[in-house]
């Protein structure tokens, strides 16, 4: 098995405006709805956006016609493929390789493919915004802003699963990850400095280009909410796995679990922030092991037929325990911003 290297509806979020929570029994009052018009715009710009919904969660809060959807779905994709194309061609031409598309990384190789994916989840919200006629703010955190704070901490806990998930690998299953033998080189200090600064990029680009973009256009296919969610989740999960293009029926279902996952934990917290922080501690730290573990060579990720095993279910759990932990502290989050505490990760008219 190569490890790769590459999350339940919430509750409906408060909106503060007086020392009682909208909607608060002890103020004796309704809070506003939540389809208000005030709150379908971008809080930058002032700007409504006609394809958002906010009677509706994370994942599910954009509404467009049926076809594009399919566009949204389609189009990043390809980008990404023909980009990765062209750069492995220049590295190849640059490192004077007979065989630029060998599955066997090099530190340009590594670089190509983080920049191909990052550039295109930028495409991908970029389109979505635009098919939709919705702010792109509003793509990867609605209602709420963006909340850097709640990256880093999930950051934080994600590191601490991702560590545990490569310790019991590496005890009950060591041969199970392709490892070679530990070593350090030139290549190994050169593909540890590059997986350090564009390997968050790559990371990121799949969390908007999947969660962000390819999960709230599949949902919009759907009115009715809970079923909507789960289209969302399936075919946005589905697309996560084909991207990874593996042949091996433990990988291709170990991607398309990641896929769930890492979409629950965006509708849990409405917006990208926990899997995106969550992708990023996995790709950075699987990524570092495999350099590490090269004998002072690239490392291959070989996806084919017969190269996912059982192991996989230890990282499936570590995926697991990240939905778990994103639950419990966005209901600590939702329950202390209704008991009257200050919410400033809600967007406010």
């Amino acid at each position: 098995m190569s490890v790769p290297g590459s999350g339940q509806t919430p509750a409906t979020p408060a909106h503060p405006s007086s020392p009682h929570q909208p909607g608060d029994p002890a103020a004796g009052r309704r809070g506003p709805r939540l389809d208000d018009s005030r709150l379908f715009g971008d809080p930058v710009s002032g700007r409504r956006g006609p394809g958002l919904d906010d009677s509706r969660p994370f994942g599910a809060h954009v509404r467009m016609s049926w076809w594009r959807p399919l566009v949204v779905l389609l189009v990043p994709p390809v980008v990404m493929l023909l980009l990765q194309i062209l750069l492995y061609q220049v590295v190849g031409v640059i490192e004077g390789s007979d065989d630029p598309m060998s599955a066997t990384f090099t530190p340009l190789k590594l670089l190509a493919v983080n920049l191909s994916v990052g550039i295109s989840g930028v495409v991908a919200i970029l389109l979505l915004a635009r098919l939709a006629k919705v702010p792109w703010r509003r793509l990867i955190s609605s209602p709420r802003a963006f909340d850097v704070r709640r990256l880093v901490r999930y950051l934080l806990g994600a590191a601490l699963l991702v560590v545990a998930g490569i310790g019991v690998v590496a005890l009950v299953a060591p041969e199970s990850p392709g490892w070679v033998a530990f070593g350090v080189s030139g290549t190994t200090i050169l593909m540890l400095v590059i997986t350090l600064l564009s390997t968050p990029i790559q990371s990121v680009g799949e969390e908007l280009m999947f969660r962000a973009a390819a999960l709230p256009a599949a949902a919009s296919w759907v009115r009715a909410v809970r079923p909507a969610l789960a289209v969302g989740l399936v075919v946005s999960s589905l697309a996560f796995a084909l991207a990874h293009g593996s042949s091996d029926p433990w990988l291709f279902g170990y991607y398309t679990f990641i896929g769930v996952a890492t979409g629950l934990m965006a509708i849990i917290s409405r917006g990208i922030e926990a899997p995106a922080a969550f992708h990023i501690a996995n790709n950075v730290l699987f990524s570092s092991v495999n350099t590490l573990m090269a004998d002072g060579e690239g490392y291959t990720i070989d996806r084919s037929t017969d190269t996912g095993d059982a192991a996989l279910l230890i990282l499936a759990a570590v995926n697991v325990a990240m939905v778990a932990l994103v639950w419990a502290r966005e209901r600590r989050t939702r329950r202390t911003t209704w008991n009257g505490a200050r919410d400033d990760e809600v967007r406010t008219p």
